[in-house]
């Protein structure tokens, strides 16, 4: 049996770090579902958040062989309990004149933002949970859904610690 796991990993920001961790990934047969990587509090450091279904048992094989990668700092697995994840999504909307109020209403709701609107559609960006972010594409898509975009998992843990070793 699979579970998803997510894997925050603190890496040196070197061109072709992305690309030997993502393979390590997919020599082993798993599919990341979400991958997310940015700058981090430290210069010269990026994070990656890795979303990842795959058996306990393997998992702690791939985070060994990660550790072993030069430019790898350091892995933290995730506790969903103890942890905060959001997600990004845009979201293009066919929306006239004649039902834009009521998308509106839907975007409100979800505490998202209308960030642009056109005579027949409407733009917008919503922040939250996977289950959020599903949950408002199954009230917009009455309203016929043109586009989306949508970013990768950001992980941080709860509370005053920190990943970063210095902090």
């Amino acid at each position: 049996m699979s579970s998803t796991h997510t894997l925050s990993v603190l890496v040196e920001d070197r061109p072709g770090v992305l690309a030997r961790v993502a393979s390590l990934f997919s020599r082993r047969g798993f599919n990341i579902e979400s991958l997310a990587v940015g700058p981090t509090e430290l210069k010269g450091m990026s994070r990656m958040t890795i979303m990842v279904s795959v058996e306990d048992f393997p998992l702690e094989q791939v985070t060994k062989q990660l550790n072993k990668l030069i430019n790898v700092i350091k892995i933290v697995e995730q506790d969903p309990a103890s942890s905060v994840t959001r997600e990004l999504m845009m979201i293009k909307v066919r929306s006239d004149a004649t039902v834009r109020n009521e998308v509106v209403d839907v975007v409100n709701l979800f505490r998202a933002k209308v960030i642009d609107v056109s005579p027949e559609s409407m733009t917008i960006e919503a922040t939250g949970t996977a289950e959020k972010l599903e949950a408002l594409l199954r009230m917009l898509d009455p309203y016929g859904i043109r586009e989306i975009a949508q970013s990768g998992a950001v992980t941080l843990g709860r509370g005053p610690k920190s990943m970063s070793a210095n902090r």
